[in-house]
């Protein structure tokens, strides 16, 4: 691999393979259907995943770009099934005054064809958690907190690598948000710079597994062309 030293600071040459329009159109509309089937799932199988594929499915998340390259992510795995009874638990607290009484009225009518509640097994019977958490700013060996740059933008670029990748490996997730979500936190004995951003159990689906008959919006719905 050849380098270059541009103001002092290491250079690798890039080299990409690119491909004629035809090739471009076909891979780009394999891409859209296979990514089109991805769907959210609920229902899991307790079928065993081994631990390499989710350690590859974090590396590939770890890819994503980020402000000034500081990667201000940690992804806590979750296997031990007492910690995951203890993290459904409160969870299902937090959803539960969720869906009685934080939510709006509008809200709930939203998630109706969703036919969620505040019942949260799958945190359970999936065999993995991830935990996405962001780092808001890093310690200094002097103990200085240095910030770090767009940790919001950075984290939520990652949690999509991290949503392709399961779904590159075959398997399924949800991303769950219960709300808040400082319980995860004290749960794991993250430290006071780590804020939980996403929850997402991993796994296998159920054998029998039902998902909303759901449509997604229209090129002409998301986009516009200038």
């Amino acid at each position: 691999m050849s380098t270059k030293l541009i103001e002092g600071h290491p250079f690798v040459a890039y080299h990409r393979t690119t491909f004629d329009a035809d090739t471009m159109l076909a891979r780009s509309r394999e891409m859209f259907e296979w990514m089109n089937a991805r769907r959210t799932v609920r229902d899991f199988s307790k079928k065993h995943v081994p631990r390499e594929v989710i350690e590859n499915i974090v590396l590939a998340a770890s890819t994503a770009p980020s402000g000034a390259h500081k990667q201000p992510w940690t992804f806590c795995i979750i296997e031990n099934p007492i910690l995951k009874k203890q993290i459904r638990v409160a969870a299902e607290k937090e959803e539960y005054k969720s869906y009685n009484g934080r939510m709006s009225d509008r809200w709930l009518k939203d998630l109706q064809k969703l036919q969620t509640d505040w019942h949260k097994p799958f945190l359970e019977v999936a065999p993995y958690l991830i935990v996405m958490f962001k780092r808001v700013y890093e310690f200094e060996e002097d103990g200085h907190k240095n910030n770090n740059y767009y940790v919001q933008e950075s984290v939520g670029i990652a949690a999509g690598f991290l949503l392709q990748a399961i779904h590159h490996a075959g398997l399924v997730t949800l991303t769950h948000t219960p709300s808040p979500m400082n319980f995860l936190g004290d749960i794991l004995g993250r430290p006071e710079n780590e804020k939980a951003f996403l929850l997402l159990p991993v796994g296998y689906p159920a054998e029998e597994c039902w998902v909303p008959d759901l449509q997604r919006k229209t090129l002409d719905d998301v986009a516009v062309f200038y």
